[in-house]
């Protein structure tokens, strides 16, 4: 069975900084492409960040200078560096898993940016 937990989400204040980690279980991290997207009630599910298994990673303009995405295979983990937090990064952040026609979803972790 394909578990991802997120962590690492909770209340930080603007221009504050959060680290979120997605630990996976059951698959082999290396063998997909990793991802980061989030959610807004009432708006679609949009793409953070993603990292490929060699490494090239890709950003929503909007992130971009502020958050990193990075994996450890060892460790079959991904991350995401949110630094420089704004009121619009507020949402539930989930990770994914691609490879192929295959998509395997965390649960979510709620991240709120308000002073």
């Amino acid at each position: 069975q394909v578990q991802l937990v997120e962590s690492g989400g909770g209340l930080a204040q603007p221009g504050g900084s959060l680290r979120l980690s997605c630990v996976a279980s059951g698959i082999i991290i290396s063998f997909y492409e990793m991802g980061w997207q989030r959610q807004v009630p009432g708006k679609q599910r949009e793409l953070v960040a993603s990292i490929t298994n060699s490494g090239s990673t890709n950003y929503a303009d909007s992130v971009k200078g502020r958050f990193t995405i990075s994996r450890d295979n060892a460790k079959n983990t991904v991350y995401l560096q949110m630094n420089s937090l704004k009121a619009e990064d507020t949402a539930v952040y989930y990770c994914n898993a691609v490879r192929r026609l295959s998509t395997h979803w965390g649960q979510g972790t709620q991240v709120t940016v308000s002073s």
